[in-house]
């Protein structure tokens, strides 16, 4: 049954409108693909910090996380201490040298742009398996954030899923269409704010309706004591080694995820990487908390009725039982963010692998900017659609699908990454073996018999990878690439 209350309407309304002006105004400030794709190196302080962490979380902040701690309880501690440890490590060790690495690298602006010229690969195939792997990978990923925006319309409006499902892709393609990177990183800055504002007001406000912190963990622990503990699984038992490895391994995925790496080299300068670190941190370690407390208050609220896919609603379920229609469409309008500041993100980078990696590379060497701006775009549309009949299936969860794409970008791409800026022996044959041996090891651990070990497919992916680029980095011989030098 369709119900369009008109508070809610009216705050998805204004932020849609606000969302598509930002489009618009880009449109005409795009000139040619580093703008498009890039930004033509311009972001500021804030804009790169508080993007790259809205790009980062997607509806899986207010969706799946919550949903996780739904079901699991406490024991989602140790995926926000792995994320937690991962988002610094990548902004303290990865963002400066990447940044002033990809710039000394001919100013490559797309990632397979910079593999292929810190190693000096002629054969250009280092490039086109980056962008291969980018496509594949993001294919899963954006269908994730689809997924998340659909069950945000069908939820709240009661539209079916798949008329939700395809408001939400318009929604998405239509500013990224338009206005390209910097439409993309202002969009992502505001609805970063809007998440961040959300994710923290509504437990704090939600939290007295169930009797305060100690009333909703005597429900919680009512309902499932062994909710309440962080060594035990909610069956009793004591969590596992592999279980703890696996939530931790979430962390080393942040080294090898495109559409955050690309905030860092659009900075306008590598110095000012140390105030957007600080920026990000505080929005990340806060958002996880809050997040997580989201779960546990709507545990406590509705008690375990929530089932599977299901789970990831509560956010949405807790706004619409506690708050009235108005604040209730800006907290939802904060999961629309969500998923739009990641999906567009992914959009515009796998959109940046076909113009810039395939088209230009493989059939239009001399293809002009303006051809290829109007390539990019075309290839969001077609990413696009691919996701939206990968996302049809209502059962989907966002959690799943963003934990696979997110392990095959961390493995595929972070070894290469880590050490493409702090080792300066790698070869090209190393890098190729190190994402051939990453991309491959997760998509076969994940899908031959649902995973080895219950071993989270980014922890063996990310040590096979680093394994093979070293083992045949020092078959080969001692390489003497220009770039070496601002190393």
């Amino acid at each position: 049954m369709i119900n369009l209350d008109i508070g809610i309407v009216a705050s998805f309304l204004l932020y849609l409108s606000l969302m598509l002006f930002i489009g618009i105004y880009y449109y005409s400030k795009t000139k040619d693909l580093s703008d498009y794709i890039l930004g033509g190196r311009g972001l500021g302080s804030w804009v790169t910090s508080l993007s790259a962490q809205a790009s980062d979380m997607s509806g899986w902040l207010l969706l799946g996380l919550p949903g996780y701690a739904y079901i699991a309880g406490f024991e989602a501690f140790w995926l926000t201490l792995g994320l937690g440890i991962g988002t610094y490590i990548n902004w303290k060790f990865v963002a400066v040298k990447l940044r002033d690495l990809s710039e000394a690298a001919e100013n490559s602006i797309t990632m397979p742009d910079y593999f292929e010229n810190r190693f000096e690969d002629k054969t250009k195939l280092l490039r086109v398996l980056s962008a291969f792997f980018i496509l594949i990978f993001f294919l899963i990923y954006t269908s994730s954030g689809f997924v998340a925006g659909a069950k945000l319309f069908s939820t709240v409006f009661g539209f079916s899923y798949t008329i939700a499902l395809l408001i939400g892709v318009l929604v998405i393609i239509s500013y990224t269409f338009l206005g390209g990177f910097m439409a993309v990183s202002m969009t992502d800055f505001f609805q970063g704010i809007l998440m961040f504002i959300a994710v923290i007001l509504v437990p704090v406000l939600a939290i007295s309706s169930v009797g305060g912190v100690s009333g909703a963990m005597e429900k919680i622990g009512n309902i499932n004591p062994n909710l309440l503990s962080v060594v035990t699984t909610t069956s009793g038992e004591s969590i596992t080694l592999i279980s703890v490895l696996s939530l931790l391994a979430w962390g080393l995925g942040y080294y090898g995820q495109p559409h955050i790496l690309a905030r860092f080299m659009a900075i306008k300068s590598s110095g000012m990487l140390h105030k957007s670190r600080k920026i990000a941190m505080t929005w990340v370690i806060i958002s996880l908390a809050a997040s997580v407390m989201v779960g546990l208050i709507g545990l406590a609220y509705f008690g375990n009725v929530l089932e599977g896919a299901d789970s990831e609603k509560v956010f949405i379920l807790l706004v619409n039982a506690l708050f009235p229609s108005l604040l209730a469409g800006i907290f939802l309008s904060a999961i629309l963010a969500a998923v739009m500041s990641t999906a567009d993100s992914q959009l515009l980078v796998a959109s940046s692998a076909i113009s810039e990696d395939f088209y230009k590379v493989l059939f239009r060497k001399n293809a002009s900017q303006k051809e290829l701006v109007w390539v990019s775009r075309g290839a969001v549309i077609l990413v696009a659609l691919i996701a939206f009949f990968i996302a049809l299936d209502p059962e989907s969860s966002v959690l799943e699908l963003v934990a696979y794409a997110w392990a095959g970008f961390g493995a595929a791409f972070g070894p290469l990454v880590l050490f493409s800026i702090y080792w300066k022996r790698m070869t090209k044959n190393g890098a190729l073996a190190g994402l051939i041996t990453g991309g491959l090891t997760v998509i076969i651990w994940k899908n031959i018999s649902g995973g080895i070990f219950e071993l989270y497919e980014l922890l063996p992916g990310f040590v096979a990878a680093s394994l093979a680029i070293i083992v045949v980095t020092y078959l080969g011989k001692q390489p003497d690439y220009k770039i070496l030098k601002n190393m």
